[in-house]
């Protein structure tokens, strides 16, 4: 259950004193320079003041949505497409965009039994670092160039947005000479991921799409069912990509950080498949 004081301006969840978010309208770029969420271990390690804004009770959010999650057709995790969708509806989570690395088949397995609910993404390893796609038509091919990767998406009409650029403890992480290089040609920065061991990385990502003008995304980054819904988005009513871009503008975000031991979890879907231990 989510609670406000009149005198305090900010949403926390009562069954989760951790979490702590700011009941934002932002004003032309969710959530860059508006980002008045990222969590806390303790209720009063707020931020700073000039973050919040008031929000309209009018406003007509429809779907909470997950940007950034993962099946076993990634070679780091082992959740089956069906767990994950059971996992969406126990947390509410209305539209979920499965990224697998470098593959759309868990997302079409998914989007088969709930083609409603389901919106094909990718995470996709480019020479220089990580893309984020939503509604990819095409499986894009890990190892082209960063320039290559997004001419492909957007022949297909993607959304495209940058993954945890500034997390340097991933091989998907992004040098900054390579980041401003693509900054004019993407949609969004993931301005908060779940999985950042830091919060300073999550707040890099802000500074940046602030910087360039860019919209942000938030994403869970779940490996595992638990995880889905620890970053999501509430968004009007989509239906498209270019529906998706625009109403970001007025998006509102739902997050907290994940505990660090969460990739461990990944450690060991990688050992197992190895081993021969699960098989898609």
């Amino acid at each position: 259950m989510f609670i406000q004081n009149i005198r305090d301006p900010l949403i926390r969840d009562s069954n989760n004193p951790s979490f702590v978010q700011a009941p934002a309208q932002f004003n032309n770029c969710f959530p860059a320079e508006n980002l008045g969420f990222i969590p806390y271990n303790t209720p009063d390690r707020l931020p700073p003041p000039r973050f919040f804004t008031k929000v309209s009770p009018m406003t007509p959010y429809i779907y909470r949505v997950e940007t950034h999650c993962h099946t076993i057709y990634s070679k780091d995790s082992l959740t089956r497409p069906a767990d994950l969708l059971a996992a969406c509806r126990k947390k509410g989570i209305d539209r979920v965009i499965i990224t697998d690395h470098n593959t759309i088949s868990g997302a079409l397995a998914a989007q088969k039994l709930d083609p409603e609910h389901v919106i094909v993404g990718e995470e996709i390893m480019t020479r220089a670092g990580e893309l984020l796609a939503a509604f990819v038509v095409e499986e894009i091919p890990p190892g082209l160039t960063p320039l290559e990767t997004i001419q492909r998406l957007r022949q297909q009409g993607a959304f495209i947005s940058v993954s945890h650029p500034f997390d340097v403890t991933r091989s998907g992480h992004w040098k900054l000479p390579d980041l401003l290089e693509i900054a004019p040609l993407v949609d969004a920065v993931e301005v908060f991921n779940a999985r950042c061991f830091s919060a300073k990385m999550n707040e890099q990502a802000q500074a940046f799409a602030v910087q360039q003008d860019l919209l942000g995304t938030v994403g869970s980054d779940a490996h595992t069912a638990f995880e889905v819904g620890t970053a999501s988005l509430e968004v009007p009513l989509f239906e498209t990509a270019a529906d998706f871009r625009r109403h970001l503008r007025s998006a509102h975000p739902r997050v907290r950080r994940s505990p660090a031991w969460v990739r461990l979890s990944s450690r060991y879907a990688v050992i197992a498949k190895k081993l021969g231990m699960v098989r898609v």
